[in-house]
Formats: C-alpha cells, structure tokens, sequence
C-alpha cells in the first residue's frame, strides 16, 4: 500500500531571489538588440540625435511613398511648428535610417514627447536606394494637419522657425539626401524666428544661398 506522502519543495524549484536574477538577465538581452529609426526633422543631423541618443548609428537614408513632409503645432524650443509626416498620394519624405540601441528607446520617445501625447511612433516601410524597404519607427504628430494645397501659402501656424530649417537643411545635407529635396526644403517658408540659444549655437549654419 501506497501511503501518502507529505508536500517537499524540491531544489529544482526556482527561489525568489534566482527568479528575480532570470528577470533582470532577460531584460538586459532585449536591451541589447537595436531598432532603426527614420529622422525627417532635427534628427537628421548628427550632432543633434546624439544628444539625447548616444549610440544612434546612421545607416543610411531612404524615402516614406504617399507621405509629405508638413509642419505644425508649437515647440517652444524651436519658437515655430515642428515637422511631420501628412498622407499625401504621390509625395515623399526624405530622410536619414538611423541604428539604435533599445536602451536609448525611452530616451528617443521622451525627445518625441509621446508621453506628453504630441507625437506618436508609427512603424513604417522606408524605401531604400536598392529598391528594397525596411520598417523603421516613425514618429508623426498627435494632431496632425491636412496637407496643404498645392498653391495654398502656409498659415503662420505652419511655418517652422528659421533655426529649425537651418539644422533640418544641414542634416539633409549631411545624410547625403537628394539636391532637389535639399532645394525643396530651403523653399519652405520659415517664421525668422531662432530657437533655443543653446541648440542654435551648437548645431545651427546659415542655409546656403
């Protein structure tokens, strides 16, 4: 006869403390792994993406098929509308791929403000020079604008500030995107407004005539 035994908790069974060691060794492993990033606005210049994001690596640059690039709300670091991506059949968005690190993913939201709910991230196709796409992660205005007319003039509201303009240019140009969008963008009607000294003075050149 089978007499019934008493409960045992055998070795095998992980303790707290070890289940806590397995949580915080997974949780350093996905931080370890990266994700792309496509940058249309300040991010595409280099010296400002690595302020808040250290380990961003640029990796290349590519286009967004059907969106065009449009500006509003208000930044009051930038003292003008910041960019955007609008849906826009025909139309596309320049920009720089940018490799980072997990670890800086809070970071790049909070440059965002998603927890102040003004951007949100999208992921997003981004066609390649080959031809080929990558998803990457977007970011795109919470309250977002209807594409402006193709011979409708922008609304104050909608006009970045010329500090803006001025590093979004010289990150086009750093990124390598193409002369025609470089020209595209120097037509954009600006605000003449400077933003933050600081970020003015570190990463601001005048546009090119």
């Amino acid at each position: 006869m089978i007499k019934n035994q008493p409960f045992r908790t055998y070795n095998s069974i992980l303790s707290v403390p070890a289940i806590i060691v397995l949580l915080l060794v997974c949780s350093a492993e996905m931080a370890a792994g990266t994700f792309h990033y496509f940058a249309y606005g300040s991010n595409l210049l280099g010296k400002r993406i690595h302020i808040q994001n250290p380990t961003a690596v640029r990796r290349g640059y590519g286009y967004l098929q059907d969106y065009g690039l449009d500006f509003f709300h208000y930044a009051a670091r930038w003292r003008g509308a910041p960019a955007t991506i609008v849906g826009q059949k025909g139309e596309r968005v320049w920009g720089a791929i940018w490799e980072i690190d997990n670890s800086n993913l809070a970071d790049l939201d909070r440059q965002e403000g998603v927890h102040n709910s003004v951007y949100k991230p999208l992921t997003l196709p981004v066609v390649l020079p080959t031809g080929g796409t990558l998803d990457c992660r977007v970011y795109q205005l919470v309250s977002n604008p209807c594409p402006l007319g193709a011979t409708e003039e922008r609304p104050y509201e909608r006009q970045p500030s010329k500090t803006y303009m001025n590093i979004i240019i010289n990150g086009a140009k750093e990124t390598g995107l193409p002369e025609e969008y470089v020209t595209w963008l120097k037509s954009v009607q600006h605000n003449g407004n400077t933003g933050d000294p600081q970020l003015s003075l570190e990463l601001e050149k005048p546009i090119d005539d």
